[in-house]
């Protein structure tokens, strides 16, 4: 177990380096050249291959096996930074921009293959527990060392260095890969079986069929879309609110990049313990009906802060700050692992020929979600200002509170909700 562990955190780090980059530094860079709050939420754009990668799931799926999947794609990721780090940032945006939605395609193709060994690889809750907090845990680390450690240190190393550090990790990463005894058992495909994968891989409307006949699909669907909406708006908006009230790059990067992201890794590994403890039902219900307490209470203050001290820096609005931060991400993190693990239990009940299409379309719904309501989030903070739209933000964390408690009581979660795992 611990080699697989390893092994699946490794994968997920790298994983999540693009997402810090786009998250954590590009906002900031943005906001300090004086780019409206609308047009940074734009950026969401780069993230659109992660959106668009059930269309190839079915592909990768079915054709090629992991390891070599995962080793195309990793490696990728090394080139690409070694192109990033021959640009300008300040002369060549849309070369910045252009190698960042090329690092976010390989990563989608490289989250497919590592999802789907994760589902043959995994077995039993308490496997899928510790699984999905190193899924979890290991893809915001990737985000922290990129985002928070990168942001603090890019004044002095400069961004060319910055890159070529990264594709450093990023080739180690592919030889760890290549040589990695996990993926030993990994069956090969003959000649046959590939172009057979490839034909059915063009008719994604039978692959459609199939997956929404999996049991529990329809019920998990809807809640990957819609639990992360209030959390998502706060947590993207007030890093900007605080860097409009003169608190620097260098202070966001600590507090918001690596202390917030901490105490996120923390909840998540909660959540891991937790699953080998009780059940996954049971705990889904007790965090997800209670998300007035657990997520609201922290958005709450967060409109506190912007309500309270709009004009000035003072340090009262930084201990808020922290508070409210640390706590929204414990908590997040928490929400995160039990939703994934949640996704993973689901997907096991497909046939073994569309596990990894299925994951990777209940994580491409889980990042819609995300993303559909951040890219909206600075306009409608442009539009109503920082408070009110908080204050909606603090609403939005309880939306999904009903869909959970049904579930529990008389759907899907039914049967997860009584006793031990």
């Amino acid at each position: 177990m611990n080699d697989k562990l390893v092994f699946l955190g490794l994968l997920y780090f790298v994983q999540g380096i693009p997402y810090g980059l786009q998250s954590s530094l590009l906002p900031v860079y943005l906001r300090g050249a004086g780019h409206s709050l609308t047009r940074i939420s734009l950026t969401k754009v780069l993230y659109l291959p992660w959106v668009l990668k059930v269309l190839w799931a079915p592909l990768v799926d079915r054709t090629g096996t992991k390891r070599c999947w995962l080793v195309a794609t990793v490696a990728g990721l090394a080139l690409a930074c070694l192109a990033g780090g021959t640009l300008s940032p300040e002369t060549q945006y849309a070369g910045v921009a252009a190698c960042l939605l090329a690092m976010n395609a390989l990563a989608s193709v490289q989250d497919i293959a590592a999802d789907g060994a994760a589902v043959r690889l995994l077995r039993g809750q308490d496997e899928l527990g510790l699984g999905n907090t190193a899924q979890v845990v290991g893809y915001k680390a990737g985000s922290v060392f990129a985002g928070g450690g990168l942001l603090a240190v890019i004044d002095v190393a400069g961004w060319g260095w910055m890159f070529t550090l990264l594709a450093c990790v990023y080739a180690g990463v592919a030889l760890f890969v290549w040589g990695a005894p996990v993926l030993d058992g990994e069956p090969g495909r003959t000649p046959s079986e590939t172009r057979r994968g490839s034909r059915e891989a063009a008719r994604p409307w039978r692959v459609w069929r199939k997956l929404m006949a999996v049991p529990g699909t329809t019920w998990t669907v809807l809640y990957v879309l819609t639990y992360k909406l209030g959390e998502q708006g706060a947590i993207s908006m007030f890093p900007l609110f605080l860097l409009d009230h003169h608190m620097t790059a260098r202070e966001l990067g600590l507090w918001n990049g690596l202390v917030a992201m901490a105490f996120s890794i923390g909840g998540s590994s909660v959540g891991g313990f937790l699953l080998s403890q009780y059940s996954l039902g049971l705990l889904m219900g007790a965090c997800v009906r209670n998300s007035d307490c657990w997520h609201g209470f922290p958005v709450l203050f967060t409109h506190c802060a912007g309500a309270l001290f709009p004009y000035e820096r003072r340090i009262e609005l930084h201990g808020i700050s922290v508070l409210s931060l640390s706590a929204q991400h414990f908590i997040a993190g928490l929400i995160t692992t039990l939703t994934f693990t949640c996704m993973m239990n689901c997907t096991q009940r497909a046939e073994e020929s569309i596990q990894a299409t299925h994951y990777s379309f209940l994580a491409t719904l889980e990042v819609l979600g995300k993303l559909s309501f951040s890219a909206l989030a600075g306009g409608m903070v442009d539009t109503v200002g920082f408070p009110i739209a908080f204050l909606l933000f603090f609403f939005l964390t309880s939306s999904s509170a009903l869909h959970v408690w049904h579930a529990t009581e008389t759907g899907v979660l039914k049967d997860q909700s009584k006793g031990q795992p």
